[in-house]
């Protein structure tokens, strides 16, 4: 019963308050989803995610859904359609791309203890409640995927996701997939998400929520 799961899952979530908790008394909300290239499914998500915000006082006309592109080209049109289901395209909510190559559209957080720059997209770093979703998976260098990569390299510029990609990051052995001791590439995006989330772990608790899914 997938579509119980999530529901369940956001009742109930692990070592956070339920998303109607978190939701309430916010002016707006951005739904982070990956693009087309990743198999997460997004139109079993999202739904029960705008239904919970709606009955929280966020009704889908103060909810952006950014899609989280990192450096690859924006989803077209007929792909968001694909990718989102129709129930969340004739939902009323803002449907956008992430443009890692436009500089304009990032806010500057400083740097992390390795001095990557952290730009990240402005429409997430000023969102008043942020939701994070993805798929857990191994991941080639980053130990695994889901979490933190939504942010990293997902909504980062290009001068912060080519450092994160840089060869510093990726020479290490335990720059590898399945493992997070010591992984600098898993590190860095977590400290780039920290930033982003209001500067650590603690702050992200009452302004942030994940709903990941493992296939």
């Amino acid at each position: 019963d997938p579509a119980g799961a999530v529901r369940e899952a956001l009742l109930h979530p692990i070592a956070s308050p339920p998303l109607a908790e978190i939701a309430t008394g916010r002016r707006d909300a951005v739904i982070v989803v990956s693009d087309i290239t990743r198999p997460v499914p997004n139109a079993l998500l999202l739904p029960p995610l705008l239904e919970t915000l709606g009955q929280a006082g966020l009704p889908p006309e103060q909810v952006t859904i950014l899609v989280a592109t990192g450096l690859h080209r924006g989803n077209t049109d007929e792909e968001l359609a694909e990718m989102l289901g129709p129930q969340v395209i004739a939902s009323g909510c803002r449907i956008v791309n992430h443009v890692a190559r436009d500089p304009e559209s990032h806010a500057d957080l400083g740097r992390t203890s390795r001095g990557l720059p952290v730009h990240v997209d402005r429409r997430y770093v000023e969102a008043d409640l942020k939701i994070l979703t993805g798929l857990i998976e191994p991941h080639l260098m980053a130990g695994y995927s889901g979490g933190r990569k939504a942010i990293c390299p997902g909504l980062c510029s290009v001068r912060t996701v080519m450092s994160w990609h840089s060869a510093e990051m990726l020479d290490p052995d335990e720059a590898r997939a399945g493992n997070l001791w010591h992984n600098p590439v898993h590190e860095q995006a977590l400290e780039v998400a920290d930033l982003a989330n209001g500067g650590g772990p603690e702050s992200a608790r009452t302004s942030v929520f994940l709903l990941n899914v493992v296939l």
